[in-house]
């Protein structure tokens, strides 16, 4: 399969996520929240690693880089991601969180010597465009929804938003020369997700009352939990790395953030109203990108 084609499925695979994600987040509070997804996710990832025997792809110096990119990637970029959505709803988080495209086209270019020309570079522009469009518009004057209030100083939750997408920018990129190596993308994401939670679990060790959960888990945020780590985080995670290791990094990081756009309907059949008219706009900006970039 093409990387543009991994790119935006990872992108739907984080679009329908959220919507698991909201309630169960903002119920425990993003470190308890992120803590039981980890979980979930590396058994999820590690079972399959085990089964399809990608494990034996992995070597020390590979599992210390995925260490350090899960850390930065997944322990602070996921928790803060979920901090800012707990503050400003999933609308208004996608639209701070998709500038990660421009974090990761500046690094692309800057570390990696990849430019983005001729075609390409148009698509990308009226897609992240449209992105963002499609997000500050596409709130309807009238909508009351409680997903759409703020919660604490506004630029608290902005500046969450934009650290959480400048980590999913680093964590990402700096694996572009290991997943060129031929390391199985599913092994590479489990020991991501390893790192990850153990930094999570020496947090919550240390007694910090912020890192505990603010409600015991209920069946039902479980299994909420429990989706959106399979989605995301083992299955959405897993593609973004098989994209990087067979396109041009920064083109999978653009295409990967139209998960904003994608979110719409789904947040149509939350709300039970249309999205707003700088939504279909910024949607049409996007696809019309996205045909450019794959030509």
């Amino acid at each position: 399969m093409r990387p543009e084609a991994l790119a935006l499925l990872a992108a739907a695979c984080w679009a329908v996520s959220s919507l698991f994600s909201v309630g169960p987040a903002q119920r425990l509070g993003a470190f308890a929240f992120s803590r039981w997804r980890m979980l979930f996710a590396s058994l999820i990832l590690w079972a399959l690693a085990l089964m399809g025997g990608g494990w034996r792809s992995l070597d020390a110096s590979a599992i210390g880089l995925l260490a350090l990119s899960g850390v930065i990637g997944i322990f602070i970029g996921d928790t803060v991601l979920f901090a800012c959505m707990n503050r400003l709803g999933p609308r208004r988080s996608g639209v701070l969180f998709a500038t990660h495209a421009l974090f990761s086209a500046v690094i692309a270019w800057f570390f990696l010597g990849e430019v983005i020309w001729d075609r390409a570079l148009v698509g990308s522009g009226l897609l992240v465009g449209g992105v963002m469009l499609a997000i500050v518009w596409g709130r309807r004057s009238d909508e009351q929804h409680g997903w759409e209030q703020t919660r604490g100083p506004l630029i608290i939750g902005v500046g969450l938003g934009l650290a959480a997408a400048l980590c999913q920018s680093v964590a990402t990129l700096m694996l572009k020369p290991l997943m060129t190596t031929g390391v199985d993308a599913v092994a590479a994401s489990a020991a991501r997700m390893s790192m990850a939670l153990l930094a999570h679990t020496l947090l919550f060790a240390s007694g910090w009352q912020g890192a505990r959960a603010k409600v015991p888990l209920s069946g039902k945020d479980a299994w909420l939990t429990f989706l959106s780590a399979a989605v995301a985080m083992a299955l959405g995670m897993t593609l973004i790395l098989a994209a990087m290791r067979l396109g041009q990094a920064g083109l999978v990081a653009v295409l990967s953030s139209v998960s904003p756009i994608l979110i719409l309907p789904l947040l149509w059949l939350v709300y039970r109203r249309r999205p707003a008219a700088g939504a279909w706009l910024g949607a049409v900006l996007a696809v019309l990108g996205t045909a450019l970039i794959l030509r």
